[in-house]
């Protein structure tokens, strides 16, 4: 019977979590929405082109929201059970608190596998796909970090490159090389370069090359000369994408290449953690609900819980973004505050549970627990 238990809980917290994402993706997509008409009329960017834009975008929200979205819908499901009284029902015969637990965990667990892949495989490869249809719709160039373009550390070379096209295309790029006392040795100057991936190697166009020997200054132009660089189109993509957005395996590259270049890499390090743990968030999130989700006779409806649930989502958010920024800050271990907010969520997830399941009247806050 337990079995048959566990499959009717899954199907109602199956069904209420799909229906509040597609409710949340619907929001989501409509502020995006609004955001890109701004933009509507710029070279070819039409209403066609927005809307492709738009859907695009929208495997990347679903990763951030899942977890919010599991514990509204757990919420919405146990609070529907239990004001129906089939929750009673099933306590009394024999369903613990503990055990309703365990199977709202293993759901959890199967939608972690699923958002994990999502946000590894589908989000990344979509979001990709909606920068390049803005960008060949508008004829524009990735946005620059700096005025000055972007920055880029290579060994013992100082790379700057003014803008980058969608096909990786490198525009008015500077090669400053310095010897290992990091004394100029020179500065190459290149109208645009392209990655050979046969060689390896960036192929650039029009250099002027100049020189430092001593008190010797040396000029040269050369039709085409060759740049041997760690930085592939693969790793330079990175710096045109937000860290949240890349996947796993993208992200452990490019903090490789940091270290390799004594770069700092701890927003990326934040990221890659973030990303790791987030699965277990979707567990903790669902956890959580529960029990907020069992009604008392003091308690509210459905749509009270509902916004009790958009309120704990948030304050997870919010506490998140905290230590996220208080570690970039600090440089504390990216590690300890990714699991930081998750922890302090599960124990507050374990220590309701109990409230719950071993009711011991006491202080007024207690009694509001229970």
């Amino acid at each position: 019977s337990m079995s048959i238990l566990f499959r009717y809980l899954a199907r109602e917290i199956f069904f209420a979590t799909l229906l509040l994402l597609f409710g949340l993706l619907a929001l989501f997509a409509l502020f995006d929405l609004i955001a890109e008409l701004g933009d509507l009329g710029k070279g070819n960017y039409q209403l066609l082109s927005i809307l492709a834009y738009v859907a695009l975008q929208q495997p990347a929200h679903v990763v951030v929201i899942f977890p919010v979205a599991a514990l509204m819908g757990t919420l919405f499901a146990v609070t529907r059970m239990s004001s129906q009284s089939e929750l009673t029902v099933m306590r009394a015969s024999g369903l613990s608190l503990r055990r309703l637990a365990g199977f709202a965990a293993g759901i959890g667990l199967l939608f972690s596998v699923l958002t994990f892949l999502f946000g590894e495989f589908v989000a990344p490869a979509s979001d990709e796909l909606a920068k390049r249809v803005k960008m060949s719709a508008t004829s524009a160039l990735v946005a620059k970090q700096f005025r000055s373009g972007f920055w880029v550390k290579d060994d013992l070379a100082f790379v700057n490159i003014q803008s980058v096209t969608p096909d990786t295309t490198l525009v008015n790029m500077r090669i400053y090389d310095f010897d290992k006392t990091y004394r100029l040795q020179s500065i190459s100057v290149a109208e645009k370069a392209k990655f050979d991936k046969t060689a390896g190697r960036w192929v650039m166009q029009q250099v002027q090359k100049t020189t430092f020997d001593g008190d010797r200054v040396r000029m040269a132009k050369l039709p085409v000369a060759y740049w041997n660089s760690a930085m592939t189109p693969e790793l330079l993509s990175v710096l045109l994408v937000k860290p949240e957005d890349m996947s796993l395996l993208s992200l452990s590259a490019y903090i490789d290449h940091l270290r390799e270049n004594k770069q700092t890499s701890t927003q990326y390090e934040l990221a890659f953690w973030n990303k790791l743990l987030q699965p277990v968030a979707v567990v903790i999130m669902m956890l959580i609900a529960i029990p907020f989700g069992i009604q008392s006779h003091r308690a509210g409806g459905v749509g009270a819980k509902l916004l009790l649930g958009i309120m704990i989502g948030l304050v997870f958010y919010f506490l998140n973004q905290m230590v996220s920024h208080l570690t970039l800050l600090n440089n504390w271990s990216t590690l300890l505050s990714s699991t930081l907010p998750l922890l302090v969520f599960l124990a507050v997830a374990v220590f309701l549970l109990v409230r719950k399941e071993y009711a011991v009247r006491g202080s007024p806050l207690l009694r509001w627990l229970d």
